[in-house]
């Protein structure tokens, strides 16, 4: 207790400099929180996918669509347990500022295959009853206010005119991995409403964008993969198979730059505040130099001398580490609500918890590191002259 008292005496005894310390570390340690939460939330789509599912698309890009026909051949497929279709939809809700996913899928066998998506029994049977129906996530209902029975009108981009559905289930994840914002719809209600249009293209009435198989061995998935690629092989829609973890992948590498910039700037942040801190422990042992050398004239070893100064350095850094830690969350919070539907799984993970409380940790013990080398080596009497 005396050894706790001494310290917290210590620490705070320039309460400006102390104060300022602080802030700057619990600035950094919540910036650092934060870029490492945004780089979690644009992979979180790829680690939430799951292990037995492949999705199938074009070979030549995903905007090419595929014959509705190549359904019951890739479900003929050795080790394919389940087989559906999506198409994503693209439309607009009241303005371009309303950004959701919108996904056409055959909801019988899309269900089937995402047991994430937590649907109560009667909302689902009326889903499944009503063509023009629609069920979202929970994130995306509470965002606009929605409510079961509700119409929602989308202005089509791709597929032009106005389009309205109603709202018949709201689904919750089965954790908070799971995307809870976006909308699903009747993949028959678009095509029926595309064919019955004039001039309209049968094959674009009877396309979808991408196959989702279920498989039953998650370590057939690369075998399954060349499998159903093998069946379209020189054909005029050849397509490319991969496990839906490369296929969410492949967006994220589209902006890979953009994320690796994030990392190296949560890192120069930790940097930067390791030298202030560094900065503020080496004016702290100056200014003690005499305090220091009486304590070795009083018989106190070096080594128990250099243990002050660090415990002094780690108390600081674990106080303004556990403060950026706290704010962290509310903050992240916030801007997952700001971010809305961009970054529909925006949450501070344990091992980004972890990670600053180690960054905190990290910037104490380095920055009492140089300081406590020179006091290891004082002169006594040369440290009873010093006039701090």
């Amino acid at each position: 207790m005396l050894l706790l008292r001494l310290l917290l005496k210590n620490a705070f005894r320039h309460k400006l400099r102390s104060a300022l310390t602080l802030i700057g570390l619990v600035v950094a340690i919540c910036a650092f929180g934060l870029l490492r939460t945004i780089v979690d939330a644009w992979y979180a789509g790829a680690e939430a996918s799951a292990s037995t599912r492949l999705v199938t698309r074009s070979a030549v890009s995903l905007t090419f669509p595929l014959p509705l026909n190549y359904g019951e051949r890739i479900r003929a497929v050795q080790g394919v347990s389940g087989l559906s279709w999506a198409n994503w939809f693209g439309g607009v809700y009241v303005t371009e500022r309303n950004f959701f996913p919108q996904f056409a899928v055959d909801p019988p066998s899309y269900l089937a295959l995402y047991p994430e998506y937590v649907l109560p029994d009667a909302q689902r049977q009326d889903f499944l009853r009503d063509r023009q129906g629609a069920i979202v996530g929970r994130k995306l209902a509470d965002k606009f206010g929605w409510r079961v029975g509700d119409q929602i009108p989308l202005r089509g981009t791709i597929y032009p005119g106005t389009w309205s559905f109603t709202l018949r289930g709201i689904y919750d994840g089965v954790d908070a991995s799971t995307d809870e914002q976006q909308l699903l719809f009747h993949w028959k209600y678009l095509s029926e409403s595309i064919r019955q249009r004039p001039g309209a293209n049968p094959a674009r009435v009877d396309s979808v964008g991408v196959y989702v198989v279920g498989i039953r061995e998650a370590d057939d998935a690369a075998l399954i993969s060349q499998r159903i690629d093998a069946l379209f092989r020189n054909s005029l829609a050849e397509t490319l198979t991969e496990t839906e973890k490369a296929f969410q992948l492949s967006f994220v590498s589209m902006s890979e730059a953009i994320l690796v910039a994030i990392q190296a700037v949560s890192l120069i942040i930790v940097v930067i505040i390791m030298a202030v801190m560094a900065n503020t422990m080496t004016m702290t042992a100056r200014e003690r130099l005499a305090e220091y050398a009486t304590l070795r004239v009083l018989g106190f070893s070096p080594g128990f001398v250099v243990r002050l100064l660090a415990a002094e350095s780690l108390l600081i850094a674990l106080v303004g580490g556990l403060f950026g830690i706290a704010l962290t969350l509310p903050l992240a919070a916030f801007v997952g609500r700001a971010v809305g539907t961009l970054l529909p799984v925006f949450r501070v993970s344990e091992l980004t918890l972890l990670l600053q409380l180690l960054a905190a940790l990290l910037v104490g013990a380095v920055a009492a590191a140089w300081p406590a080398w020179r006091i290891s080596r004082i002169d006594i009497v040369a440290g009873l002259r010093h006039v701090g």
